[in-house]
């Protein structure tokens, strides 16, 4: 098929190259225009652009497509199909229907749950036994429209939102595959999304990071998962704020919520009256390291609190 490719983050590259290697002519890709990274504000492509160049293909990054010049373009590429994947923005109607087969978008969740910008991080987050990635016929609303494929994962309890995002990429490519070359057979069958069990997974954000030790250690774990590359799980002890990077559920305990009930491991009371322990932080201005690691350069004693 001849198609053109609209996706921006590391999570699409691996539907773009398996395009590329199913034998589709990626006539043109679009992306996020570049944007400034780092202290230095350096301006940096995206991942989709930037792997887009290696393979020489014509790359295309508008501030909107919500304007004539934007359609034209993708108009004038007299492709069958758009294949969207976390391309970051809702497309109109106008360019939906700019294609005969219209927009195929890959998603990283069992639709309807997780409609939005976050849905891998959220399954982590609630403590999801399982999650997936559904390819879908895009329309006016958010990740609203029909399913077309599903492919679904089990989780476990140590799996972090890093981990599920680069699974369900690969997931979500071969995924992709499929609905492409059933579109081609003409035996797919588009499903309307059900109603019941419909939400929204919002971006992720900063003030989202503090671990409030009142919580079950359960929730306070899935937390650490969920924010686990970005934005991680914070909290502070002896004036030091630490990132937290890695934990597990700990014993029953007797003691208020953020009090050390362990230094070997590190161990902090929860509001369910579990612990959490912390396996892997990071204080400011230092490296990533085991609590263990950490301990010896500060050391706490049981009764300590943990803000």
């Amino acid at each position: 098929m001849k198609l053109i490719f609209m996706g921006t983050p590391d999570f699409a590259v691996p539907s773009l190259q398996r395009l590329l290697a199913d034998g589709h002519e990626v006539c043109l890709v679009v992306t996020q225009p570049d944007k400034p990274v780092g202290r230095k504000q350096i301006l940096t492509p995206s991942a989709v652009k930037a792997y887009a160049l290696e393979q020489n293909l014509p790359v295309y990054q508008p501030e909107s497509m919500r304007t004539p010049e934007a359609l034209a373009r993708l108009q004038e590429e007299q492709a069958d199909a758009i294949v969207v994947v976390a391309y970051g923005k809702i497309l109109p109607k106008s360019v939906l229907e700019a294609t005969p087969y219209g927009c195929i978008n890959v998603h990283g969740s069992l639709l309807p749950r997780y409609r939005g910008a976050a849905p891998v991080q959220w399954a982590v987050l609630n403590g999801d036994a399982e999650s997936g990635v559904t390819t879908m016929q895009l329309d006016e609303g958010v990740d609203t429209g029909d399913i077309l494929l599903m492919s679904r994962r089990l989780l476990d309890d140590t799996m972090t939102g890093g981990e599920l995002f680069d699974l369900l990429a690969l997931d979500g490519a071969d995924l992709l595959s499929e609905t492409l070359q059933r579109l081609q057979e003409g035996t797919l069958q588009p499903t309307p999304q059900p109603s019941e069990g419909a939400c929204y997974a919002a971006m992720l954000s900063k003030s989202m990071s503090p671990l409030g030790w009142d919580k079950p250690a359960a929730t306070l774990h899935n937390q650490v998962r969920g924010m686990n590359p970005w934005p991680v799980a914070t909290c502070g002890v002896s004036g030091k704020r630490l990132k937290v990077f890695k934990s597990r559920v700990g014993e029953a305990v007797s003691a208020a919520p953020g009090t050390v009930v362990s230094i070997q491991p590190l161990a902090v009371a929860c509001g369910d009256g579990y612990a959490l322990v912390l396996e892997e932080v990071q204080a400011e201005g230092a490296r990533r390291m085991p609590a263990a690691d950490f301990l010896r350069g500060h050391p706490l004693t049981v009764g300590a609190m943990f803000e």
